[in-house]
């Protein structure tokens, strides 16, 4: 078994057939889908279901509900793919996502293959360390947290584990799962497509009217954890993994204050009183861009 495709599913009877034709219609054959139904109350599991009658291919997983990193621990647990990529149940893939992304991986040796989606596409190629696909990464520009858009050989994406308790799993883990691949090889061609809406995950990253506290909490504990791992693991940078936190928090102040957020008082004042204490450091460190260091003197005392 070449591959093993992966998606979580929780109520979006409205877009998951979508999804799953997608896959279905697939230039490359030789794969696993697995649909993990995580404890939907819609019919979302039971059109996955209908789906598998029909090819073999498919195996759906049904299980109470859990959060992201659980559903996704329980479809690697059942993969056996020798590559691993994933689908999110309101997004769909180009016919030949998972052709694209498995040449890339194979011509070029590497352990995680990155294409770009319908708002990230460039032409762009790039063989890296792990550590430049991490900065590329933070730099996001080319390429997003999301797991979508990428391969990972079966060796690497098992040396990990999902956390079970957090609701954005790719923030506290990709920069994990790049930093462990030797090679890292992208190319921006647009082989997938995200689909924002109100119900998505994320969908405050465009609409930042739903942002609330407990989401900013997350994000926050995730990027301090994140910058310590980093620093520990790749010194030489750590300036710049400092920069990528504070550029986090200079942008959620910005956004607060433009959009008049409520509900954010406390995580906005820590925020401020964090960067007034590192707003040399932030400033004179080579990195901040001109529009952050405008937000610096204008919102930070």
């Amino acid at each position: 078994m070449k591959i093993s495709v992966i998606m979580l599913t929780y109520n979006r009877e409205n877009f998951v057939a979508r999804a799953i034709e997608s896959i279905l219609q697939q230039t490359f054959k030789d794969f696993e889908f697995i649909i993990v139904d995580n404890g939907s109350t819609d019919s979302s599991g039971k059109i996955a279901d209908t789906y598998a009658k029909k090819d073999s291919r498919i195996r759906v997983i049904h299980k109470e509900r859990g959060n992201i990193g659980s559903g996704r621990n329980t479809g690697l647990d059942a993969a056996y793919g020798d590559c691993i990529a994933f689908i999110d149940d309101d997004d769909c893939a180009e016919p030949d996502f998972l052709e694209f992304l498995y040449n890339l991986l194979i011509s070029n040796d590497a352990e995680v293959s990155i294409c770009g989606s319908k708002d990230k596409a460039y032409e762009e190629k790039r063989i890296m360390t792990g550590e430049e696909a991490v900065i590329t990464l933070m730099w996001r520009k080319c390429y997003s947290m999301a797991f979508p858009t990428k391969m990972f050989t079966r060796g690497l994406a098992k040396k990990i584990r999902f956390p079970e308790s957090d609701k954005y799993d790719d923030i506290s883990q990709m920069h994990i799962l790049l930093s462990c691949a030797g090679r890292v090889a992208y190319h921006g061609l647009p082989k997938y497509t995200f689909n924002r809406h109100t119900g998505n995950n994320s969908a405050w990253t465009t609409d930042y009217s739903l942002l609330t506290s407990d989401t900013l909490n997350e994000y926050l504990r995730a990027y301090r954890k994140r910058t310590i791992w980093l620093t520990e693991h790749f010194p030489d940078n750590i300036a710049l993994w400092h920069y990528f936190e504070w550029s986090f928090m200079i942008s959620m102040v910005e956004k607060i204050n433009r959009y008049n957020i409520a509900g954010c008082g406390k995580q906005l004042d820590f925020i401020e009183s964090e960067l007034h204490v590192h707003e040399k450091d932030f400033l004179s460190g080579g990195y901040a861009l001109d529009f952050e260091k405008e937000w610096v003197k204008k919102y930070v005392r």
